[in-house]
């Protein structure tokens, strides 16, 4: 049997029960047409790109697949027609990895870390704004706008347009 990673969106208004329905609900196919389902990482609810059906937000969904081709076939054409599912997409691959995704490696690593305030600069020591010269800017020559060095003088009335030269 073929290896499949599948990932798929649903719609931000459902709640985490109807998604994992959802998931349920698609493990059912593929385990009917001979297929298995390994992991299933929920990704949490997280902002899209672009708006996708007037959907700001999606929820994300992974599930490692072991199928034939045809049971993943009807697993996506059932969430084609499914209004929840807003985008999915399946990747064949070799073989299927060892413990957490790169997404959840990433949350774990965050939480670990800490926040954004308490990072260690390492040698570069603490940050420091005021050494900047924020003056005249005297490295630079003073802007200019075209030839005219910024003022272009008086407008000439354009002949033959209505409310020009008579």
């Amino acid at each position: 049997m073929a290896l499949y990673e599948h990932v798929f969106l649903a719609r931000q208004d459902l709640s985490q029960q109807q998604v994992d329905a959802l998931v349920e609900q698609y493990k059912g196919v593929i385990s009917a047409n001979g297929g298995s389902v390994g992991r299933v990482e929920n990704w949490g609810l997280k902002s899209l790109t672009y708006r996708v059906n007037k959907n700001r937000k999606a929820y994300y969904t992974l599930m490692d697949l072991s199928c034939p081709p045809a049971a993943l076939n009807e697993m996506e054409r059932q969430m084609g027609l499914s209004e929840d599912v807003l985008r999915f997409l399946t990747v064949k691959v070799e073989a299927h990895e060892e413990g957490p995704s790169a997404m959840m490696q990433k949350r774990e690593e965050r939480s670990e870390r800490g926040g954004f305030g308490d990072r260690d600069r390492g040698d570069r020591g603490p940050r420091s704004f005021g050494d900047r010269d924020r003056g005249d800017r005297g490295d630079r020559p003073p802007r200019s706008f075209g030839d005219a060095g910024g003022d272009r003088g008086p407008r000439r009335p354009r002949e033959g347009v209505e409310g020009g030269a008579e």
